[in-house]
Formats: C-alpha cells, structure tokens, sequence
C-alpha cells in the first residue's frame, strides 16, 4: 500500500479495525491482490447487501412460500421449495467445478448468474401475475429450479474469488457486513410492507416485491464486477464423472472433510425450516399482518447476528459458529412449538421471534460453513472442497423434499419436531468435527498453528495418563571380557 491511504482504504480500516489503512496486511495475497484489498472488500459487501436484500424480499422459504398459499397452490409445492433452492443449487456443483477451476479470473461466473437470477424472478413475477392454483406453483417452482442452477455456479465461484481477494482473518467480517446490510434493508422493506399493505392480501404484493429483487440482482452484479480479482492458476478442464470420483475419494480419505460434511447435512434442517415456520405461523396468528413482520424479523436477525458471527468466525473457530448456530436453531424450532400450543391467538409479533431466532441460526451456519473451507481446505483445493461439499449437501437437499409430502400426512407441526431432532443431531455433528486447519493435515502441535478449538497437546514434562513422556534411553549394558592367562 501507499504511504498515503486512499478513502477506500480508511473506510475499509475502519470497518476491519485495521490499525494501518496506508499499509494493510495481506500476507496470503499476492502484491496486486493487496493493494486492490478496500476496494474488493467494498464493492463486494456491497453486492453482498443487495442480493442478501433480494434473498429476504423474495425469500423461498417466506415470501414464495406465502405467495404459494395466495395462489392456491398444494402445500406439497410449498415443501419443495426450500430443497429445490438449495438442492438445485448445489448437486451440480461438481459438473461445474472443474470448468471454472480452467478460468484465470472466476468473478466472470457470479456476474453472470447473478444476471440470470435477476432474470428468472422476473419471470416468477410474470407467472404469479397470470397464473394461478396447481399451474402457479408448478411455474413458480420450476422458475426456482434455474435460479438455484445459477445460484450453485455463482456460489463456486465465489469462494475462490474471496479466497484471492480478500486477506485471511477478515473474510469472516465481509460475510458477517454483507449479512448486517442486508439485514438492514430487509428491517426497512419488512416495515414498509407492513405499513402499506398492512393486514390487505393479494397478489400485487408478491409481484413488486419479485421485480424490486430482480433489480437488486442486476446491482449487484454490477459492483460484484468491481471486485480486484487478480488471474490466478488454472487447471485443465476435467469431466463431471472424473470430478465426481475424486470427490468420493476426498471425502473417504480426510476424516476432517467427512465429518464437516456429515454436520453440514444435519444442519441443513436450519434452513431448510423457514417455509414450514411461515405456514405454522400464518395458521397461528391468524395471517393478519404476519407478511410484513416476519420479514421485519429476518432482518433484525441478520443485522444483528450477522457481524457477531463474522467476529467470532475470525476471532474464535468456524466450528464454534456452527455450533451456537445450531443451537439457536433448535431452540426456534422449540419455540415455534410452544406458541403453536398456546389456547389463545398469537400476535404476529410474537411469533416473529421463531423468525428473528431462525434467521440468527442460518446466518451462523452460513457463515461458518464458508469459513470453514476458505480457512481449512488447501489453496489449490479450495473450490474442489467447495464444490464436493455442496453436492454432497445437495443430494441430503433434495432427500428433505420428503417433508413436504410428509406434511400432507402429518401436519406442518409434526414436520417442525422433526426438524428439531435433525437440528440437535447436527449440533451433536458439529461438535464432534474438528478444526478447520484439519482439512489441509496442518501442524496443530505447536500453539501458534492451533486452532481455538483444537484439543490440547499434551506437555512432554506432564504427568498422568495420556502424557507426552520423553523416551528413555536404556543403559548400555557392558560386555564383561574375561582375560586368560
């Protein structure tokens, strides 16, 4: 960096609480890769805030899914949404992996499914505007399958480009920003709709909310193209299957990965809980004003969890946030249980802490499961990791679609204790997965390259069981020469 600090460089030492703006230090990046830092990691937090602002506003497991309901679409639709969001999104990540890895400059890729999302939504906009019962959800569900399809390429991409861009130690703090801005602007949109709309229904609602996510889209493609991503190594271009077979073989071989796979799976009933808490809710309140202060309450969690979480990614371990992330988890599934069970009606506000806790939780898991492979996979693994990972996740996605035909059978309350046992299970998971620097085999004797949350190495001069004792040395025996004379 320059001797003088640009504006860029203050306002991203201000947000980072870097001691030096005019001299940042980025020991893992390369020189061009430094010097491009604040504006890498404003242009990208900027982005983040507007797709987490289009994330919430057009929110599967929310919006979508009381939009279905508006339209008169089966619930068993309203159960896939969730998995086609991020089942869609992730199986195909290994097919597209290897063709990425092949590409110098990768921000290329989320730009453009960024584009591609911002179109899809436009086109749900359309379907909800002309179509409606069983043809409505059919459309706005296969609508959602191609933008989770772009979503799955852009979120590969993805981490690679904050990898190359942005220094270790603060890639925590970006995630954590994007989340609070979002979180943020979700607090203003949740509050607007409240007063405008208040307890009105219809589908004019749904539809502006679509096409204001459709350009929130589009502007942050555009800053995400601001991004000082310098070329990087490539690989040469490999098949799905190859890439499919090297996975399996990752997964067999690094106990770290498997582990942060099987916990990865079992936490996914954390996100994958909204749309049913969305129809549990509806059904408890009453509906009357429940659209504008549930996602009031979304965005009270991002804005509030989101940085507390980057923080603690960076300060403490990625396996920490996953573990308080599913906790809260479970206590909103538990909560949503006990209001359900209340003899009188329930305000919307009330029952907005089941949302304001389950955002608190997804926002946790998020942020630790990205930290946990940006930090622990090797560098010229990382996408693989990345990739492997998500498809592994995808296949468990789409399995969950089961709870929405099971919800035809034993109600959307029974599928929330099932989710609350699959939550506790992926807490008991995540602490049984060790330290992110496992995934790389790196060197966690000496305390310096220990993680937080790293067992204890045991002292050479310890005393009791399970010490390190240093080795003894037998007394050399000497041989006794009898002499003759």
């Amino acid at each position: 960096m320059s001797a003088t600090a640009t504006p860029a460089a203050r306002v991203y030492a201000w947000l980072t609480d870097e001691d030096h703006p005019e001299s940042i230090a980025c020991e893992d990046l390369p020189a061009e890769a430094c010097r491009a830092v604040p504006r890498s990691f404003l242009a990208n937090a900027g982005s983040g805030a507007a797709t987490k602002l289009a994330e919430q506003i057009a929110s599967p497991g929310l919006v979508i899914a009381l939009l279905l309901g508006t339209l008169g679409a089966p619930v068993a639709l309203v159960g896939l949404l969730e998995p086609v969001r991020r089942g869609v999104a992730l199986v195909p990540q290994l097919a597209v992996s290897g063709r990425i890895r092949a590409v110098a400059v990768r921000k290329r890729f989320w730009v453009a499914a960024a584009t591609v999302q911002a179109i899809v939504l436009g086109l749900m906009a359309l379907a909800a505007a002309s179509l409606r019962g069983a043809v409505a959800g059919v459309a706005v569900v296969g609508a959602l399958a191609v933008f989770s399809l772009a979503s799955g390429v852009g979120s590969v991409a993805f981490s690679d480009v904050i990898a190359k861009t942005i220094p270790g130690g603060k890639r925590g703090q970006l995630l954590g920003l994007r989340a609070a801005l979002g979180g943020a602007a979700t607090i203003l949109a949740g509050l607007f709709v409240r007063a405008r709309v208040g307890d009105a229904g219809g589908i004019g609602i749904f539809v502006v909310l679509l096409l204001c996510a459709a350009g929130l889209w589009v502007l942050a493609a555009g800053l995400f193209a601001l991004v000082g991503e310098q070329p990087g190594a490539t690989e040469e271009a490999t098949s799905p299957l190859a890439e499919a077979r090297r996975g399996f073989r990752e997964v067999s071989r690094v106990t770290a990965f498997r582990r942060y796979v099987l916990a990865r799976g079992l936490l996914l009933t954390v996100e994958l809980a909204l749309p049913f808490y969305a129809l549990y809710g509806r059904r408890v309140t009453g509906g009357g004003g429940a659209l504008g202060a549930f996602i009031a309450a979304v965005g009270v969690g991002q804005l509030v969890g989101s940085p507390l979480w980057g923080r603690l990614a960076d300060r403490t371990s990625s396996r920490r946030v996953m573990l308080g992330a599913g906790a809260i988890g479970v206590l909103a599934a538990a909560l949503a249980l006990v209001l359900g069970r209340a003899v009188a009606g329930v305000s919307p506000f009330v029952f907005s802490a089941v949302f304001l806790l389950a955002a608190l939780a997804e926002g946790g898991v998020r942020v630790g499961r990205k930290s946990y492979v940006a930090d622990g996979a090797p560098p010229n693994r990382r996408s693989f990791y990345t990739a492997t990972a998500n498809t592994a996740t995808g296949a468990v996605t789409l399995a969950f679609a089961v709870l929405g035909v099971a919800a035809e059978a034993i109600g959307v309350g029974g599928i929330i204790v099932v989710i609350l046992v699959l939550g506790a299970l992926g807490v008991a998971a995540t602490w049984w997965m060790p330290a992110a620097d496992a995934l790389s085999g790196a060197p966690r004797c000496a305390s310096a390259a220990r993680s937080p949350d790293s067992p204890p190495v045991a002292s050479p001069h310890a005393r009791g069981r399970g010490a390190l004792r240093p080795r003894r040395r037998r007394p050399r025996r000497r041989r006794r020469v009898v002499r003759r004379h």
